[in-house]
């Protein structure tokens, strides 16, 4: 079963970013040849890849030492923090030399790559969006490394090609990132992000013309944009030019709120909200949907909590006012019936509510409840068709209602089992909105929804060349090691025998609110057909219960979330699934740390262990790009209590030498500037020197490449197809 619905105001998903969710690894090839400054790696040439003995890069130690509160750290590959370096350079093309040498030894990869290239084509389309009439979509016809956006007259009318990004590199890693349509539907702000990175190039296009106009916004990162209603400009965020040196290293602060006129360059864009004395806080400028008033949420990291002010557009010279001015709890911005301000918030209801905020009397005495709080987590509220669009999660499922405006029940919406729906964006001044509806097993289809009638029909369908009906998913609970229930969603081949022999992957996240509920992967089914089990656990420090699930994995918190990870192994060991020989855990950014974290916690537990673009530092990880923002979640070394938390479960500080850990591969992407590269060079250097097995301790790095957004087609086919053929020989998997 599988559980995602998207209905989070624009600021939101824009924060979610400073850490961002990997659910498919970033890709690596090799790009270079190898110099002759660093010792050349070998492996054994024999054919088949089981008996491979491997000689690791020789990787320089250096001799840092920092103290930290008293206790002296070393960091002796402190120098992998610098990634333009020679050096550096030199180590990644003798690490990725070795690893190739060992993918290619693996008799199934091609077969592997092969079935995934046949899964991977099949037709995709994004949900539409509507303005003036016209329906602007993105569609990928299988293989393309970009999806190409389009726009139709009329629901039905015929496609035209609007933007095609495959054509704005040769090798596919410039991507479309957000893409905003003026209100008459003439102009569309859209960004471009090349090889992976955060920082955004943002560009107009004539949409009757499909041509750039002169338009070029540059150090946008963590922004969208939100068009006035007279069309003319729109309000977006950005920081000052990094220094020289610092593009992709260098720390992310004192971003600010502007507004760009249509037709004019960057340097004449109007300065409308910034705050000197705060350098951690963000911004995100929403205009509400009568033009009236501009939305300004402040946030600061990834701190559950936020700010809102306001500004009276129809006044020329209004000032900005702090509506809500306490950081007190979360407050998104729904929508607004003129003075009256709707806002999901957590603020005396951990599973959230929806309250109307009328700004000509804004005390909080007035603030009013429209939905009121209910058992299940309140993930967001959508204003559309004069209706309101909850999105409720239970047990990590969706469940979506429609109430009026006043807070009354309409109906709820039937979906076809239980899955993950998500979209339902649109205007209240329109009748229509569009859903996804997906789960492990199933592609997610589009739906149009009528709001008057209740009704859905199928918009757009993909066929994927599978058989649906040979796998089946279950969600079952299993208690961590402090008795907490929790829920975790097996998919497999039906009529599987629990005889402690499948082969399995324990996938996880486990942090930030981030509520993980699995769509559709063609990976997956690739991983299923080979005979695997794919579990995913809903750990905490996610968002699937609400404030508490959360706060119980954060700071001083988060070993319970390593403890609910290693439970879930062991419930999977237990109960015949698998055993210690077949089974993998892989994980993503923060869930690359979790990985980290348990391979290093529990190394006799996991054959396999493949940690991407992983959070390895926890000393030090506040000191790059945006890594400070994620300082509400973990705490920081440069407080004495919290050092010691972050210092005992810190990945690259407990690898211990002479340990035997499982079989290894590290990926990341050297132009990831949200969790820098550094972070998985040191670790797969620290593991290397430690490893006392003889199963594999590699690093698969991709060039041109960040922390996974935008990753072209191409090349999430090769990395998934070299980490399935790398589970397959170290689980033996036959």
């Amino acid at each position: 079963m599988n559980c995602l619905l998207s209905l989070a105001p624009a600021w939101q998903s824009r924060a979610v970013l400073l850490l961002g969710i990997v659910c498919a690894l970033a890709p690596i090839v090799l790009t270079a040849a190898e110099p002759a400054v660093v010792a050349r790696p070998s492996i054994s040439s024999e054919a088949n890849a089981s008996s491979m003995k491997f000689t690791y890069p020789e990787t320089a130690r250096g001799e840092q030492i920092d103290d930290y509160h008293g206790t002296k750290v070393a960091d002796p590959y402190r120098w992998l923090e610098e990634p333009d370096s020679d050096a550096t350079k030199a180590w990644v093309i003798a690490q990725n030399k070795l690893t190739f040498d060992y993918l290619e030894k693996i008799p199934q990869r091609k077969a592997i790559r092969a079935r995934l290239e046949e899964l991977w084509n099949f037709e995709r389309f994004g949900l539409p969006r509507v303005r003036h009439g016209k329906y602007f979509y993105t569609r990928n016809d299988g293989l393309q490394n970009q999806s190409v956006l389009y726009v139709t007259n009329g629901l039905h009318g015929e496609p035209r090609l609007l933007l095609d990004p495959n054509k704005l590199s040769a090798d596919g890693t410039v991507a479309l990132g957000d893409w905003v349509v003026s209100d008459d539907g003439r102009w569309m702000a859209y960004s471009l992000a090349a090889a992976g990175s955060d920082w955004n190039d943002w560009r107009v296009l004539n949409v009757e013309t499909s041509e750039n106009e002169i338009d070029h916004l540059k150090w946008v990162k963590f922004s969208g944009a939100s068009w006035t209603n007279d069309n003319a400009g729109f309000y977006y965020s950005r920081y000052d030019e990094p220094k020289p040196g610092e593009k992709y290293t260098g720390a992310n602060y004192y971003q600010k709120l502007y507004y760009h006129k249509l037709g004019t360059p960057q340097a004449a864009d109007q300065l409308v909200y910034e705050r000197p004395d705060e350098k951690e806080w963000g911004f995100s400028g929403d205009v509400t949907e009568d033009g009236k008033y501009l939305i300004i949420t402040v946030w600061r990291g990834t701190e559950q909590k936020n700010l809102v002010f306001y500004k009276d557009l129809t006044q020329p010279d209004a000032k900005v006012v702090e509506l809500i001015s306490e950081w007190d709890a979360k407050y998104y911005f729904v929508g607004n019936e003129g003075a009256k301000f709707w806002f999901t918030t957590d603020l005396g209801a951990p599973f959230k509510k929806l309250i109307a905020v009328d700004i000509t009397k804004p005390a909080r005495s007035e603030w009013k409840d429209v939905i009121p709080e209910s058992r299940d987590t309140l993930q967001g509220v959508g204003a559309v068709g004069g209706h309101l669009i909850a999105n409720y999660l239970h047990d990590a499922c969706s469940a979506v209602r429609i109430f009026d405006t006043s807070g009354k029940l309409i109906r709820d919406i039937d979906f076809p089992g239980l899955g993950s729906a998500g979209g339902f964006g649109g205007r209240f001044d329109q009748n229509e909105t569009f859903y996804t509806f997906t789960s492990y097993t199933v592609p997610g289809a589009i739906y149009r929804y009528d709001i008057r009638s209740g009704k859905s029909e199928i918009f757009r369908q993909p066929t994927v060349k599978f058989d649906e009906s040979a796998f089946e998913s279950k969600q079952v609970f299993y208690p961590s090691k402090d008795g907490t229930r929790v829920p975790m969603i097996l998919t497999y081949k039906k009529g599987i025998k629990l005889d402690g022999n499948n082969p399995t992957i324990l996938y996880a996240y486990g942090g930030f609110n981030v509520s993980l509920t699995p769509g559709f992967s063609v990976g997956v089914i690739e991983w299923l057909e080979l005979g695997g089990v794919y579990a995913v656990p809903n750990l905490r420090g996610g968002g699937e219960y609400g404030r508490a699930w959360h706060e119980g994995g954060m700071k001083d918190r988060k070993q319970n979330v390593f403890d609910d990870f290693i439970s879930a192994a062991q419930w999977l060991i237990d109960q015949k699934y698998t055993n210690p020989h077949k089974l993998a855990i892989r994980g993503g950014s923060n869930g690359g740390l979790l990985v980290g974290a348990a391979m290093t916690q529990r190394p006799d537990l996991f054959a396999a262990a493949v940690p991407a673009v992983g959070v390895m530092d926890m000393l030090r990880y506040h000191k790059f790009t945006i890594g400070w923002a994620w300082a509400p979640e973990y705490g920081s070394s440069d407080d004495a209590e919290l050092f010691k938390v972050l210092h005992a479960y810190s990945p690259l500080h407990n690898l211990k030498s002479g340990t035997k850990y499982p079989a290894t591969m590290v990926t990341t992407g050297d132009h990831d500037d949200r969790v820098v590269p550094a972070h998985s060079y040191k670790f797969a250097a620290a593991l290397q020197a430690a490893h006392a097995g003889t199963t594999p301790a590699l690093i698969r790095i991709e060039t041109r490449a960040g922390h996974g957004a935008g990753t072209p087609t191409s090349k999430l086919i090769d990395a998934s197809a070299d980490v399935f053929a790398f589970l397959v020989k170290e689980l033996g998997v036959k």
